[in-house]
């Protein structure tokens, strides 16, 4: 947890050991997996082989993903509140019309960063 707090960035396994090198890599997998269960953090999928992980909304905030389908790489955004506003208005109608609750939402922007282009 204290490794993802500090990255500013969503981090693979093979990251999260090389910023903590006392870890044991079936100890990251395992708690990886109970803390995602546990919904503190979320795992994000992309490309590449590995997926990357970040500490939930709840403990952070509220943000989207560009993922570059190329190399796997995943930066942060966030949107200006007019605009998540217009957002959820937009996803509200569309879950409000299929007869879903909608609880909150995640984008995720898919591409190719600039080394991949």
């Amino acid at each position: 947890m204290r490794v993802l707090a500090a990255a500013g960035a969503p981090l693979t396994i093979p990251e999260i050991l090389a910023c903590e090198r006392d870890l044991a890599q079936s100890s990251v997998y395992r708690n990886l997996s109970v803390l995602e269960r546990a919904g503190v953090l979320q795992r994000i999928l992309t490309a590449d082989e590995w997926a990357r992980y970040e500490l939930a909304e709840e403990l952070t905030e509220h943000h989207h993903h560009l993922i570059c389908e190329g190399c796997g790489l995943v930066r942060d955004f966030t949107l200006s509140p007019g605009v998540e506003q217009s957002l959820d208005a937009a996803f509200a109608g569309v879950a409000s019309g299929a007869g879903f609750s909608l609880g909150h939402h995640r984008l995720d922007l898919v591409g190719r960063c600039g080394e991949c282009v």
